[in-house]
């Protein structure tokens, strides 16, 4: 085992044992917001999927297509994932997360790490992204 995934393995464990669990109703809403904006960069629906970047990222990119830009050049397992697959939700920072593992278009496997966040009106939208490279590999 590498010494990346050994670290990673060991920030989930720690999370999930030190984390507080998060509601099951929270997970079905997190899992629409991901699963929608996925589909609307399978669609290049920039509209659609800036929609679903909270209040902060969408000020940090100003428009759709700025967004969108970032999105391929910088998260292309979840921009065009050959499948996916999610995982509990955590905490991490603070903020309710949810981990989703990916094949990317390359065949190679990451965590993509979803901090979530509550809208004033009980809706979640998507307040940033992290990747986290596994061993796991698609066929």
């Amino acid at each position: 085992m590498s010494v990346g995934l050994r670290i990673l393995t060991g920030l989930f464990l720690a999370l999930s044992l030190i984390a507080p669990a998060v509601a099951e109703d929270r997970r079905a809403a997190f899992e629409a917001v991901i699963e929608g904006q996925i589909e609307a960069f399978s669609r290049n629906d920039g509209d659609a999927a800036f929609a679903f970047a909270s209040p902060d990222i969408q000020g940090m990119f100003g428009n759709p297509d700025r967004f969108m830009e970032m999105v391929r050049a910088g998260f292309a397992p979840v921009y065009r994932p050959r499948s996916y697959a999610f995982e509990p939700p955590v905490v991490a920072d603070g903020l309710p997360a949810q981990p989703v593992r990916v094949i990317g278009p390359d065949g190679r496997g990451v965590i993509a790490l979803y901090r979530m966040e509550e809208q004033p009106d009980g809706s979640w939208r998507i307040a940033g992204v992290t990747l986290h490279p596994i061993a796991e590999r698609g066929i």
